[in-house]
């Protein structure tokens, strides 16, 4: 394998951890293939969400069926395929979010123009749709649904809630259908149950719908002004409520509070579990200032991150962007109130896509950045300090930071290939690493190979600084469980057998197994204590399972 190069930021030498790599690997086809979410899963292993234009050629399985189709990679610790999914009809899918269920599955979240075809069930409502599906923990479709208005929706995130039902986010410019025909008959009309509900305040909104268990619709929200507000993260709080976070160039209007206070602003609103607004913050300064990310932090207030090219500063809001565009990250009290603000400086633009909380309080910040300058760090009364800077003539790379709770940097690091690298997810992993997931179009002597025109790139990292976890032998992922269980084997081996086996000792499933990460489906069982007796060619160990019914 050929070399990578990495270049590393110093700061404060005695804080700086050197992160090494560990392994790299590109998947595609000879098109273009588009990484747009990564998420650790409970076996070691990763799983890739993207859109794909392949059709069956490199290291892709299955044959395109329209523009782009959503694209799903399961893969082991080690990076190899563990298995893929391919799902499209005869339009565009663009698959945008990918999220662990309860049950051991996915939830696959993102935007369709396909009619009904191939694996596309339902018509096209409008201009595009949100378009979401439910796959098993074996990556087999339990069930999807289309939902939209007569104009555009673009969803770009889901997941499920506290209660066991799903939750989407995204941006429409819908309103309900209006019947103008004389022919029209009230009685006999049926509504339709997945369409748009509310009247759109303005060019894009911020759309919210709950679904149930099934994936009914509980409830829908629409949030805007007179402009353009586009919803990027969401996340549930504490209190059952959510916390959204978005771009707005809207004024005073509609739903909006707040003035905006240059091109655009970062917009973050509080709701409580039905969907009513608690409160709103619009943060912002004369530029364009872009969120990407949101989450709780536990204290009860939040952290907001994105990227800046403003270069003044409000007096309670914002660091003063010293070159380009420049990561911006605010820390806000449970009430929207700032805490702290810093930028961080890589290149001439610097694109935050991914921001973590960890269990020790630090943060894991990830995107991508173009065109080296000088870096600086900093917020409001730090802004001065200046770091070392990046002796290059240009970047186009994957970027990770780590930031304590104050907003000060650990460390950071470059990754890249000869072309474009453009990281949209960096998660910390079960055995103390980091996963660094995107798009690459590049090849020769920083990454080892290059599929197609752009391939999903992902690059594993070790925290030198970190004693690596010892793994369970065997245990069982989630427990008590509903329906699918994840039985994780923590050893290599070459074949084996599961059995499943009730408290009187009888064997109600009996199968043979050659992956690590075995999915048991115990959804047709009473509630009670069942055995997987897991026997392969280097030992035999059994995991107790609680199955419960939701």
């Amino acid at each position: 394998m050929k070399k990578l190069y990495l270049l590393n930021f110093i700061l404060l030498p005695l804080l700086i951890h050197s992160q090494d790599i560990l392994w790299e690997k590109s998947y595609g086809g000879t098109h273009a293939d588009y990484l747009f979410d990564a998420q650790p899963t409970a076996d070691y292993g990763f799983i890739l969400a993207g859109s794909s234009l392949s059709d069956k050629t490199g290291n892709k399985e299955q044959e395109n069926h329209g523009d782009l189709d959503y694209w799903v990679w399961k893969m082991k610790e080690n990076g190899e395929l563990d298995w893929q999914k391919s799902f499209g009809g005869s339009g565009f899918d663009l698959l945008q979010s990918i999220k662990n269920t309860s049950d051991g599955g996915f939830l696959l979240a993102g935007t369709s123009s396909s009619s009904k075809s191939f694996q596309k069930k339902e018509n096209c409502k409008g201009l595009s749709d949100f378009w979401i599906i439910k796959l098993n923990a074996a990556g087999d479709q339990q069930w999807q649904r289309t939902v939209g208005g007569d104009g555009q929706e673009e969803l770009l995130c889901a997941f499920q809630t506290k209660d066991g039902g799903y939750i989407l986010g995204g941006s429409s410019s819908s309103s309900p259908r209006s019947i103008t025909s004389s022919k029209f008959d009230e009685k006999s009309f049926i509504p339709d149950p997945y369409s748009k509900s509310e009247k759109s305040r303005g060019n894009m909104d911020y759309w919210l719908i709950k679904l149930d268990k099934q994936g009914v619709i509980e409830w829908q929200k629409t949030y805007g002004g007179q402009y353009s507000d586009l919803l990027r993260s969401m996340e549930q709080t504490a209190d059952n409520g959510y916390i959204l976070a978005g771009y707005s160039n809207s004024p005073i209007s509609g739903d909006k509070t707040e003035p905006n206070k240059g091109v655009g602003d970062y917009w973050i609103l509080k709701i409580n579990d039905t969907g009513e607004i608690q409160w709103q913050k619009t943060y912002g300064a004369d530029g364009d200032d872009q969120p990407y990310v949101i989450h709780q932090t536990k204290d009860g207030g939040y952290i907001v991150g994105g990227n800046s090219n403003s270069s003044n500063a409000l007096t309670t809001e914002g660091g003063i962007v010293a070159n380009g565009t420049d990561y911006w990250i605010l820390k806000l009290d449970q009430d929207g109130g700032v805490v702290w603000s810093k930028t961080f400086d890589f290149g001439k633009v610097d694109i935050l896509t991914s921001l973590v909380v960890n269990n020790d309080e630090t943060y894991l910040i990830g995107g991508h950045a173009r065109n080296a300058a000088p870096r600086s760090s900093g917020g409001l009364m730090s802004k001065a300090v200046n770091l070392v800077a990046k002796e290059k003539d240009g970047i186009n790379d994957y970027i990770a930071l780590k930031i304590n709770n104050q907003g000060e940097e650990i460390w950071s690091k470059t990754v890249g290939s000869g072309g474009e690298d453009i990281l949209r997810k960096l998660v910390e992993t079960r055995d103390g690493g980091y996963l660094m997931a995107g798009t690459s179009n590049g090849s020769s002597k920083d990454k080892n190979s290059a599929i197609g025109s752009n391939d999903f790139w992902v690059v594993k990292l070790k925290d030198k600084a970190k004693v690596e976890k010892v793994k369970a032998s065997i245990e069982a992922i989630p427990n008590p469980v509903s329906t699918f269980t994840n039985v994780i084997i923590g050893y290599d081996f070459t074949k084996g057998t599961a059995s499943v086996i009730d408290i009187l000792g009888r064997t109600l499933q009996h199968f043979d197994i050659s992956s690590r990460t075995v999915p048991v489906d115990l959804s047709y069982y009473a509630e009670g204590i069942y055995i997987i007796k897991i026997q392969t060619d280097v030992k035999t160990e059994s995991v107790k399972v609680i199955k419960k019914i939701n």
